[in-house]
C-alpha cells in the first residue's frame, strides 16, 4: 500500500508525456523567437508566455521541466553558463536524506522532501531507472553521541526506518546510536542529462550564456526563474547566501551495497549505480573549487575506518562543489522596476546540502508561483 501511494503521489506530471531518450545537440545554443503562439479557449490564438530559468543544476532543470509540463501556454528556456557534467549537482552525493533546517518551517521542508521522494520513487519503478540514474538504497546513519530525538519527525518520510540494534552498532567504531532506513539515490551525472531530454520533449530549450544582471533578459522573456545556486549571491546581492565547499571521491568498489554515514554527513559512503561516492567536507565560506590532496587523504582514511574493504577499491574521480547555503531557502516571487519597466521574478535557491533531497518539491512550488504570474497576465486587458 505504501509503495502504491508513493507511486500515485508523484502527480500527473510524471505520466502526461512519454519519455524520449535520444536527443542530439542538447547543449546547442538556442535563442527564443520573438513571438510564439498557442491556442486558448475557443481556438483563439494566444502568444505564449516566455519563461527563462537561470541555472542548469538539479534545481534549475527540474523547475524548468515542472513549468514546461504543467503550464502549456509557456515557452521555457534554460539559460546557464555550465551544463552537466560541469555543475555543482554533478558532484553531489545524490542521496535523498533529510537535512532539515531549524530556520525553515518544518511542514514546508517535509512537503518538499516527500514530493521529491515520491517523484524519484516513481522513476525507480521504470525500466529506464539505471539510465535515469535512480535506485533504492538502504544503510546506516550512525552517531558518536545520542541524538536529542531517538525517533526523528522525518522517520515516516523514508522507508523501513528503525533504530539500530547493539549487534549492528558494534561494527562501527565509536558508534553508540544509529538508524537504519531505506531511501533513494539520484546520480546527477545521469539524471541531469535525462532532465534535459525530458525538458526538450516538453518543448523547452537550452541556451549557453552567463547572466550578470536580470535586466539583460528584459524584453526577451516575460518571467525569470532564478535557480542560479551560489551564483545568486552576485546576481541578487543576497549576502545571506554563502558557499559550503564539498569534496568527494568516486571509487570502484562494486561489492558495497549499503550506505554508511556519520550523522552530520562529515563522513559518508554511498554506493551508486556505477561507482561508490566517498565524502566529504563541510567548509563554510570556502570558494576553492580545486581538489585538495589533504582533503583527499582525510576522506579516504575516515571512510576506511567504517568500511575497511575500501582499501581494495580503485579511485575513479575526485571533484569539488560549492553548496549554495542559506539559513532559509529562498522560494518566493519578486518584482523589479526600472524606468517604468517591470520584471517578474521567481527565486528558487539556497538549498545547501538539500539540493537533491528537495529539488522536485521546490520545483513544483516554483512552477505554481509562475502559474500565478501567468494567470494574472492572461487576465490583464491589452491596451
Amino acid at each position: 500500500f505504501l509503495f502504491h501511494s508513493l507511486w500515485q503521489a508523484a502527480g500527473c506530471m510524471e505520466t502526461r508525456r512519454p519519455f524520449q531518450f535520444r536527443v542530439a545537440n542538447a547543449h546547442k545554443q538556442l535563442r527564443p523567437t520573438g513571438s510564439e503562439e498557442s491556442r486558448g479557449p475557443g481556438g483563439r490564438t494566444m502568444e505564449k508566455i516566455r519563461v527563462a530559468v537561470i541555472g542548469a543544476g538539479v534545481v534549475g532543470l527540474s523547475t524548468a521541466v515542472c513549468v514546461a509540463e504543467s503550464i502549456p501556454d509557456c515557452s521555457v528556456t534554460v539559460i546557464a553558463e555550465k551544463f552537466s557534467p560541469q555543475t555543482t549537482s554533478d558532484v553531489a552525493a545524490g542521496v535523498l536524506s533529510p537535512h532539515f533546517s531549524p530556520e525553515t518551517p518544518i511542514h514546508r521542508q517535509k512537503r518538499w522532501f516527500e514530493d521529491t521522494f515520491a517523484h524519484v520513487y516513481s522513476l525507480v519503478q521504470t525500466a529506464e531507472a539505471p539510465n535515469i540514474g535512480v535506485q533504492i538504497l538502504s544503510g546506516w546513519e550512525i552517531f558518536k553521541e545520542p541524538p536529542v530525538e531517538h525517533i526523528p519527525f522525518w522517520s515516516d518520510s523514508v522507508l523501513a526506518f528503525r533504530v539500530m540494534n547493539d549487534a549492528e552498532l558494534m561494527r562501527f567504531p565509536e558508534a553508540i546510536f544509529g538508524w537504519m532506513y531505506t531511501t533513494l539515490l539520484c546520480d546527477c551525472t545521469h539524471y541531469l542529462p535525462w532532465l534535459e531530454k525530458r525538458l526538450k520533449n516538453a518543448g523547452g530549450r537550452l541556451r549557453s550564456a552567463k547572466i550578470r544582471d536580470f535586466w539583460e533578459l528584459d524584453g526577451t522573456f516575460d518571467i525569470i526563474v532564478n535557480c542560479s545556486g551560489i551564483g545568486a549571491r552576485a546576481l541578487t546581492g543576497d549576502m545571506k547566501l554563502y558557499p559550503v565547499r564539498g569534496q568527494i571521491q568516486k571509487v570502484h568498489a562494486p561489492w558495497l551495497k549499503h550506505f554508511i554515514c556519520l550523522n552530520g554527513r562529515t563522513t559518508y559512503i554511498f554506493p551508486g549505480i556505477t561507482s561508490v561516492i566517498l565524502g566529504g567536507t563541510w567548509q563554510k565560506d570556502d570558494w576553492c573549487r580545486s581538489v585538495d590532496p589533504c582533503d583527499s587523504k582525510a576522506i579516504f582514511k575516515d571512510c576506511c575506518l567504517y568500511e575497511p574493504s575500501l582499501k581494495l577499491s580503485r579511485k575513479l574521480f575526485e571533484g569539488v562543489g560549492l553548496r549554495p547555503t542559506r539559513a532559509v531557502l529562498r522560494l518566493e516571487k519578486e518584482k523589479l522596476k526600472r524606468d517604468g519597466r517591470q520584471m517578474r521574478l521567481v527565486h528558487n535557491y539556497g538549498h545547501g546540502k538539500s539540493g537533491v533531497s528537495f529539488h522536485w518539491g521546490t520545483a513544483k512550488e516554483a512552477a505554481q508561483l509562475v502559474q500565478e504570474y501567468v494567470t494574472k497576465m492572461r487576465c490583464q486587458p491589452k491596451l
